[in-house]
This record gives C-alpha cells, sequence and structure tokens, in this order.
C-alpha cells in the first residue's frame, strides 16, 4: 500500500507561518542571548513578525480576486476573506498588545532589596512614580520579564488558526494552541503573586471544561456524520431530514465549549476574577484578541456546519444572548474595580456580538467581523488607561472611588478613557454606535426583532454606568489619597494613541472597514 503525503501550501499558511516560527525564534533567545540583550531582541522580534505576517495576509487578500477563497491542508485550513480579515485583526490587535506587554518591565533583585518590593514587577521603562524608590525602580529596570513575548506569539498563531480551521480537528488544536500559553501569562504578576496564579488556575479550569465539552461534541458529530469536515456535517444534514440527538446533543457541547471562550453567561462566572487578577497588558491582549479569535470560529461552525441544524440551535442562542446581555449589564452596574468593570462589560459584548452571529446571513458576518475589529482596539485602549492610574505606592489603581476627580487633575486621561466608554455604551461617532447599529440591523433582518429589542434596553442600561464613570471622573471631588497618573512610555502612549484614533475613525468614517468588511462576508464552499 502506498501512503500519499499530505500537501501543505506553505505560501496560503505564510502568516500562521511566520507567527509561529517567530515564536520558536523567541524560545531560542530565550534560552541563549545573555539577559541583557533578551529584552530589545525579543520585543522587536514579535513585532516584526507580526508585521511581516499582516503584510502576507494583505498579500492573500489581494490575490484572491474574484476566488472566494483556497482550501488548504487537504481541507484542513481555509483562507478565505473571514478568515483573512479575522487574521488581519487580530495581527493588528496583536501589534498594539504586544507594545503594551513591552512597556512592561520588572524590577531587579537589587532595587527589590532596597524596599521597592510593594511595587508592581511590572515597572514602566519610563516613568516617574512618586517617591524615591518608586523612580529608582523605573531607571534601573534592567531585567525584562521576557518569556511573555514568544508565549503571545504561541497564543496569537493558535488565534490566527482558530478561525480559519475548516474541520472540527484542527480547530481542537487551535484552540488548545492559544488557550495554553494565556493560561501561563495570566500567572505571570509579581507584586500580587497569589491573585494571579488565583486567576491562571481558574482560567485554567475554565478552559479545561472548554476543551472536555469541544471535544465531546465533535466526538458526537463525528458519529452522526462520519466526517470531522465542516462541509461534510453541512452535507450530511441536507441529504437527510433526520435530526438525531445524538447531533443534537453534539451541536449543544460544541457550542458551550465555544461560549466558555466568549466568555457567555451563564459560562462566564470566573472571567471577571481573571480579568482582576492578570496582569493589565495580558488581560489587554486576552480580553481583546480572545473574543475576535472565538467569535470568528463561532461564525464559521454555524455559518458552514450547522445551517441546516439552524431551527435546533438557533432558539438556544437566542436566549443565551438575550442572558448574557443582560446578566453582564446588570452585573456591571454594582461593580465597584475599573477591572471588573470592564470584564462584565466584555460580558455584555458577547451578547451583543452574538446578535449578529443568530441573524445567520451575510449582513450578520459582515456586522460581527465589524464589531470584533473596532471592540478589539477599544478594549486595548481602555485597559492602556487603567495600567497608567497608579496611587503614591505605585501600584496600579483600580478601585473606582479612588479615581474621582481624575479627569480634573489630569484632563487628558480623563478625556481618552470617557471615549472609550462612550464607545462601549455605543454612543454616536464612536466605533460602538456603528457596529451595535450593524449587528441589531442585521439581526432584524434574519427575524430576531426581539432580540434587538432586548438588545436595546440593555444599552441604554449600559450607558447608566459608563456615564457614571465620567461622571466620576469629572463632577465628583477626588479623595485624600487621590492616585497619581504615572507619566507613560512613547510605547504607553502609541497604545493609547492609536486606540483611541480608530475608535473615533469608525465612528465617524467607518464606510472603508465596514467595505471590507462586506467583501468578507461569504466563507469558501
Amino acid at each position: 500500500m502506498t501512503i500519499t503525503p499530505p500537501s501543505v501550501e506553505y505560501g496560503l499558511l505564510s502568516p500562521m507561518l511566520i507567527v509561529l516560527g517567530v515564536a520558536v525564534l523567541g524560545v531560542l533567545v530565550e534560552a541563549f542571548l545573555p539577559r541583557a540583550v533578551r529584552y530589545r531582541t525579543q520585543s522587536a522580534l514579535a513585532v516584526a513578525g507580526q508585521l511581516a505576517a499582516l503584510v502576507a495576509v494583505v498579500v492573500e487578500w489581494t490575490g484572491l480576486g474574484a476566488s472566494p477563497g483556497h482550501t488548504a491542508v487537504m481541507g484542513a485550513v481555509a483562507l478565505d476573506r473571514p478568515a483573512l480579515f479575522l487574521q488581519g485583526t487580530l495581527l493588528l490587535v496583536g501589534i498594539i498588545g504586544t507594545l503594551l506587554i513591552a512597556e512592561r518591565r520588572i524590577a531587579s533583585e537589587v532595587d527589590v532589596a532596597e524596599g521597592a518590593s510593594g511595587l508592581d514587577a511590572f515597572t514602566p521603562m519610563a516613568s516617574t512614580v512618586p517617591g524615591s524608590v518608586a523612580e529608582k525602580i523605573a531607571t534601573k529596570a534592567g531585567i525584562a520579564q521576557t518569556e511573555v513575548f514568544p508565549l503571545t506569539m504561541f497564543a496569537l498563531a493558535g488565534m490566527m488558526l482558530f478561525p480559519a480551521a475548516d474541520d472540527l480537528l484542527t480547530m481542537f488544536v487551535a484552540l488548545e494552541v492559544f488557550s495554553l500559553p494565556l493560561y501561563l501569562m495570566c500567572g505571570l504578576a509579581r507584586r500580587r503573586r497569589l491573585l494571579s496564579q488565583e486567576a491562571s488556575l481558574k482560567y485554567f479550569l475554565l478552559g479545561a471544561f472548554s476543551s472536555a465539552f469541544f471535544l465531546y461534541g465533535i466526538a458526537l458529530l463525528y458519529g452522526y456524520s462520519g466526517t470531522l469536515s465542516l462541509n461534510g456535517i453541512r452535507e450530511q444534514a441536507a441529504s437527510s431530514s433526520e435530526r438525531p440527538t445524538l447531533a443534537l446533543v453534539g451541536i449543544a457541547l460544541l457550542s458551550i465549549g465555544v461560549l466558555f471562550k466568549v466568555g457567555a453567561v451563564p459560562f462566564h462566572s470566573w472571567i471577571p476574577d481573571v480579568y482582576q487578577g492578570a496582569p493589565i497588558p495580558v488581560t489587554a491582549f486576552m480580553a481583546a484578541a480572545t473574543k475576535i479569535a472565538a467569535f470568528g470560529a463561532m461564525l464559521r461552525i454555524f455559518s458552514v456546519a450547522l445551517p441546516g441544524f439552524e431551527d435546533d440551535w438557533r432558539p438556544l442562542m437566542w436566549g443565551i444572548a438575550i442572558l448574557t446581555m443582560v446578566v453582564g449589564t446588570v452585573t456591571a452596574v454594582s461593580q465597584t474595580d475599573v477591572k471588573r468593570m470592564l470584564a462584565y462589560s466584555s460580558v455584555a459584548h458577547a451578547g451583543f456580538i452574538l446578535t449578529g452571529v443568530i441573524a445567520l446571513n451575510a449582513n450578520g458576518v459582515a456586522a460581527t467581523l465589524f464589531y470584533l475589529f473596532a471592540y478589539g482596539f477599544s478594549t486595548l485602549g481602555a485597559f492602556a488607561v487603567v495600567s497608567v492610574v497608579r496611587n503614591a505606592g505605585g501600584e496600579e489603581e483600580t478601585d473606582l472611588s479612588q479615581w474621582a476627580g481624575l479627569g480634573r487633575s489630569h484632563p487628558l486621561v480623563g478625556v481618552v478613557f470617557s471615549l472609550f466608554l462612550l464607545a462601549f455604551a455605543g454612543i454616536p461617532l464612536t466605533s460602538g454606535f456603528v457596529s451595535k447599529f450593524a449587528v441589531f440591523k442585521a439581526a432584524a433582518e434574519g427575524g430576531a426583532s426581539p432580540l434587538v429589542i432586548v438588545g436595546v434596553c440593555a444599552s441604554a442600561v449600559a450607558a447608566y454606568f459608563y456615564v457614571r464613570v465620567i461622571v466620576l471622573l469629572f463632577f465628583t471631588d477626588p479623595p485624600e489619597n487621590a492616585p497619581t497618573v504615572v507619566v507613560p512610555s512613547a510605547l504607553s502612549t502609541a497604545t493609547v494613541t492609536v486606540s483611541a484614533a480608530i475608535t473615533l475613525a469608525l465612528g465617524a468614517l467607518p464606510q472603508p472597514i465596514l467595505d471590507l468588511a462586506n467583501t468578507a462576508n461569504h466563507f469558501v464552499p
């Protein structure tokens, strides 16, 4: 018997291969280069690799022409316009997230021995934290926590593969590839080790449940259809009018596995704890990129493999979307910690994005893609602002009561953070308004008008707690121990500036990205 090796189209896979190659190089750098040069090498390598991968995505996009897309590795990976749009979005978010991560460095053992152990081990490279000890750390922070860079690249590579996978086994492999590095990254904080390690453990347990449900769903769908291919499952459903219990249970378990990753209710319970305990740069990257990858995979599963089962899974998703919007919004109102408030805000946004998935039409795909693009940058920007607000001891200040009057003492920080909050609320002239309008319009066209009504009401309630924070920033007297804003480095400034500019641009001139999303609204057959 002759065994034919699988054909691998390296050119089509080049964006993912570049990122994986950079990740492997990062491991070698960590192993062989002297500690003194690791930081600059790792950060430059990570950013350059992502830029090269982004160029490869653009080249592939322009090379498609009138073709809907291509498949690679014997149909295991689909390189169509939705996949390329999501990969480009992930790379852009990854570059900005890497800049934010690169701005964080740890104090040397000498500084800790001199009494700086109470400060955040992730100290800004070029900042002026009040106090002589803090200033000494800012100037002498010479040991960089450089293992975070290859971990970020491995996670990004898995995220790029997840929405492009055209069979369930490849999708599961991608899920594990991007999840495992994130578990480690959540535990990298040194200032609050126990809180960070707790976040890492909880995220690992969440991921374990997600993987277990996802894998069990794959097994049952394979038992139903005899194939792992998404197109094969759809063809099996089209050839038979029967809906066996095996297939329905498999769809439910597969959906639960993905819903864990997007943070939908009731699978969200530990998400706020993870956001609160992980280092802020890691939280920013994780909050933005994980949603993009998971919703991209969800779009492909429901649009390619399961459209014949829409009468079975859509009612379930209706309930999940309503529950997610309501619980996320109502719970966020009562939060007193900025990171937890943003975490519950992300839960509510998962419900809004689900309305675009439920629409199950071309406009729904395009609206969801646009929403993911806009939400990713707003989330990165919001967490970047949180990372520079610190108390007199140099520690990150996330207690909302300590943010009172911050907009008056530091107007630029207050204005920029207010911009991101208004975008989350969906106020006109911000990216959030266009995003919500697009997904609600697509859902109404798809026959989900009641879902749109719930979404609009949830958005109105959400606007209350966003505006409440803005009132706190500008119209409330500051406490006696008011936090001090650390002067950020050029990298931190670039992160906030780019995120704010994109948030405003997508609100005022959204058409170019909308046109790109509209050309990416069909999956390769």
